[in-house]
């Protein structure tokens, strides 16, 4: 018998939702053993955008960043050391915008596919999406609107719609 592991799930927190000017903050990885990483974003120098509402959702001031985040180079470097094959988030217009920033702004070529997660879903596991993910936050008990914790909500909402 062969178990099938869950693939590996990305998320992001941003400085706003505008894909014109926003950019990275935030990421977080569950990998297929659940383990968790994350990485605040210290802003590039070109990245000015800030949004009051996104910070007061996600709750990560830029005066954090500025202390705690790690430049766009270590961050793009420790994704690919982490990161093979296809990795898959749940919104993958803004996430790719994010991922592509991150490594345009680090110089750097990602070494693994960004993918949404609906490619793994049938019709039926679609439709029960929305109902599993608010299963999984309420039974995790964690806080939404950071990345790994987001990370982690997606690998176990497909692992309770692929049962």
């Amino acid at each position: 018998m062969t178990t099938r592991l869950p693939p590996a799930f990305i998320d992001f927190e941003a400085s706003s939702l505008d894909l014109i000017a926003s950019y990275p903050i935030e990421v977080g990885v569950c990998m297929p053993d659940c383990s968790l990483h994350s990485w605040l974003i210290t802003p590039h120098e070109l990245w000015q955008d800030w949004s009051e509402s996104a910070e007061r959702i996600h709750g990560i001031s830029r005066a954090r960043l500025a202390v705690e985040g790690e430049t766009v180079t270590t961050v793009a470097y420790a994704l690919n050391r982490l990161l093979t094959g296809q990795v898959f988030c749940d919104a993958w217009t803004f996430d790719s915008f994010w991922l592509y920033r991150l490594f345009r702004a680090a110089g750097v070529e990602p070494g693994f596919q960004l993918e949404s997660v609906s490619v793994l879903l049938d019709p039926r596991q679609v439709e029960l999406w929305p109902s599993a993910r608010q299963q999984v936050i309420d039974s995790l008990g964690l806080p939404v609107h950071r990345a790994a914790n987001d990370a982690l909500i997606l690998q176990k909402t497909w692992e309770y719609v692929s049962a």
